[in-house]
């Protein structure tokens, strides 16, 4: 398998990294929905938001790279028994991943950083406080966050579903190329 991308295959680079972001998606979901449950005297109570802060922080970091990736190694060209109503809808929903995701991330350190505190990643270094001074940031920042988490994960969700749809009723090849083959 190659590292980049070809116009007909997925590279080892994009097919990793999208995996990871999935992984990272629903985990970051499932921790943020049981964190937000926790009573202060949870042993949890601290260290699962700092873990959740600290790994959506990577993610951005991953997120910046995918990005750059993409415009590095283009993704192959769409399948030819994709018809246009197909092609627009996948353009469409990638693009709403991707922004959705980085709104996401963003809202989150917004709300991480409305005291005017940088966040600890994992303890190795800071990403400071730089915008502290939108009126209710905190609560306007959670409400996003917490809204469009919950439409990611359902979009995604969408998104495996019509990965299935193309490999078990169209019978092309759309999901087995993101798994390189």
């Amino acid at each position: 398998m190659q590292w980049r991308n070809s116009s007909s295959h997925y590279g080892l680079v994009s097919i990793l990294m999208h995996w990871l972001v999935a992984v990272a998606v629903f985990g970051l979901f499932a921790l943020g929905y049981w964190m937000v449950g926790l009573d202060y005297y949870s042993g949890w109570y601290k260290t699962a938001p700092d873990l959740h802060k600290s790994i959506g922080l990577l993610l951005f970091a991953v997120m910046l790279g995918r990005v750059l990736w993409r415009w590095m190694s283009p993704p192959p060209a769409s399948l030819p028994n994709h018809g246009r109503v197909t092609r627009l809808a996948s353009k469409l929903g990638h693009s709403a991943l991707y922004l959705g995701l980085f709104v996401l991330m963003i809202a989150g350190y917004l709300i991480s950083t409305a005291d005017g505190r940088g966040i600890a990643v994992f303890g190795l270094f800071e990403v400071p406080a730089t915008l502290t001074s939108i009126p209710d940031q905190e609560d306007v920042a959670g409400l996003v966050h917490e809204y469009l988490g919950w439409a990611l994960v359902i979009f995604a969700g969408i998104h495996g579903l019509a990965a299935l749809k193309h490999h078990f009723i169209d019978r092309d090849r759309t999901l087995m190329r993101m798994f390189g083959r």
